[in-house]
């Protein structure tokens, strides 16, 4: 009986990997660099639309002028004041996964070594990381101040901002896929939850190799950069930190909100919902990343259209509405698809992709946009492009496995 629990939990965890996201252009574990060219050639395909021409603007033709913040908890402010100027240069758009809190768990030999040795980054590498691009002036900023939406003879069209940053500094945007903290993650070296200390602080609550329970404010991604802005004021534009893509078949922020039968699940949606207002105000905002992680290309478009809908009754009245669609896999879909218009229809009108440079193209009606992505093969594979952002030969963890 041990040896078939055992089988059905390997088989159960290989399930969870293939539909988490530690893949963004396959759902596979066995990755390497030859399968994420053809991905990274879609994304750029879809970015190669011809660019409409910006509507013009008048009295007569606008119902009604809105920004794209407008029922939006407002972030808290920095605390640095500085000249503004205007920045016409490309907006960088970066992201992650949740990190690696226990190397010897995510690299300990099993089937699952190789892929966060792939799609994952340490502690200390992201500490690095945030580190260089302080250096490097760059300063975070909400991806809804890129744009203003408005309507045009009842429809709504976007157009990008102008915007203002502190003289010398340049926008990034940092977004996490997949902080939803399956149980695969758990098992295998990163945090198990966020949590809302005593104090009011937002930390992790994991369980270390030795299967000691570790509340920290220094071991993922949210308290980490939380407690670096409070030290650094001015790596980040009126109190903005990133942008936190949320699936929903395991619940979210480690919160099993999934399991509406639970005797439990109450208990736990109110403590999702209490952690997510407090993020909002710490300057985090959310994205959808759908609901089961599924490869919005590949699937027809009656399964999108079932896995949307769950995500919006599940998880968007956890987080409140959002504009921002970050595709799983970053597999994209075109501007043209009836998949795509459906998005649309369902009030997304950022959708992000990966590629290996952040390209973004104003629509009339929405904006495409590409991330880079932070992670084992972007390091090991492009560490030259990278070097705009930071050195990877300073920055890779000597904890990751010898042979790539």
């Amino acid at each position: 009986m041990g040896k078939y629990k055992r089988l059905v939990t390997l088989a159960l965890t290989s399930l969870f990997i293939l539909n988490s996201g530690c893949g963004y252009y396959k759902s596979d574990v066995a990755f390497n660099q030859e399968e994420r060219k053809p991905a990274i050639k879609i994304v750029k395909n879809n970015l190669e639309i011809t660019k409409d021409k910006k509507p013009e603007i008048n009295e007569s033709n606008i119902n009604q002028v809105r920004t794209n913040n407008d029922s939006v908890a407002e972030p808290v402010k920095s605390a640095v004041n500085q000249e503004l100027v205007e920045f016409k240069g490309n907006i960088q758009h970066i992201f992650f996964h949740p990190l690696i809190v226990y190397p010897k768990m995510a690299f300990d030999g099993d089937y699952l070594t190789q892929g966060y040795n792939d799609w994952f980054v340490t502690v200390n590498e992201f500490k690095k990381i945030i580190e260089s691009l302080y250096n490097k002036n760059f300063v975070l900023i909400d991806i809804r101040d890129t744009y203003e939406a408005f309507e045009v003879d009842g429809r709504r069209m976007v157009q990008d901002k102008k915007l203002m940053v502190p003289k010398g500094k340049k926008p990034m945007i940092i977004s996490i896929d997949d902080l939803n903290y399956y149980e695969y993650m758990i098992e295998n070296g990163n945090a198990h939850k966020l949590i809302i200390d005593g104090d009011g602080v937002v930390k992790t609550y994991s369980v270390n190799e030795k299967g000691e329970k570790i509340i920290s404010d220094d071991n993922d991604i949210v308290p980490i950069l939380d407690k670096f802005v409070e030290q650094h004021p001015d790596f980040s534009l009126n109190g903005a930190k990133g942008v936190i893509a949320l699936t929903g078949y395991e619940g979210v922020l480690g919160y099993r909100t999934n399991e509406l039968k639970s005797d439990k699940f109450e208990e736990e949606k109110a403590e999702a919902v209490k952690l997510i207002e407090m993020l909002k105000q710490n300057g985090w905002t959310f994205a959808c990343h759908g609901y089961g992680h599924l490869d919005a290309k590949k699937i027809d478009i009656k399964r999108l259209i079932r896995d949307t809908n769950r995500w919006k009754n599940e998880v968007e009245p956890l987080i409140g509405p959002t504009p921002v669609y970050i595709y799983p896999f970053g597999s994209t879909v075109n501007y043209s698809d009836a998949k795509f218009k459906f998005l649309m229809g369902n009030g997304f009108e950022i959708f992000c992709g990966v590629g290996p440079e952040a390209i973004t193209e104003y629509k009339k009606d929405c904006i495409l946009t590409d991330r880079r992505p932070i992670d084992g093969i972007s390091f090991h594979y492009n560490s030259k492009k990278l070097m705009d952002l930071f050195d990877c030969g300073k920055v890779v963890d000597k904890c990751r496995p010898e042979k790539y």
